[in-house]
């Protein structure tokens, strides 16, 4: 079970972190994602670590975004900073034991979503 929080109106420029914490077994082994999505659009990658703390992110993120994951607490974080409107969106963490791209749809784990909204 993943379960994010963190979500929430922020204005242009401000930073967030958004938390994912995760319940079961093995959390350490598993490729932990973040993705985005707005109305009517499928879910877009935005970054991702992978049980050796290899991370990856979209180009329009690189460099503001930062992902990090606590093994003992078993939580993902997703730290947003210079945020602007195209980072609007309902933000969800997932994660995969054998997968570490950017496809959502190979992920076998989801959360219910944070949404996040960047407006003046």
């Amino acid at each position: 079970q993943l379960v994010e929080s963190g979500g929430g109106l922020v204005q242009p420029g401000d930073s967030r972190r958004l938390s994912c914490a995760a319940s079961g077994r093995a959390f350490s082994r598993y490729t932990l994602s973040w993705f985005r999505q707005e109305p009517g659009k499928e879910r877009q990658f935005v970054a991702s670590v992978s049980g050796r703390d290899m991370t990856e992110y979209s180009g329009s993120v690189q460099g503001r975004f930062t992902i990090s994951r606590d093994n003992d607490k078993m939580t993902v974080y997703l730290q947003m900073n210079s945020l602007n409107r195209e980072d609007t969106g309902v933000y969800y963490c997932a994660a995969d034991q054998n997968y570490r791209g950017s496809n959502a749809y190979e992920y076998d784990y989801w959360g219910q979503g944070t949404e996040v909204t960047v407006s003046s």
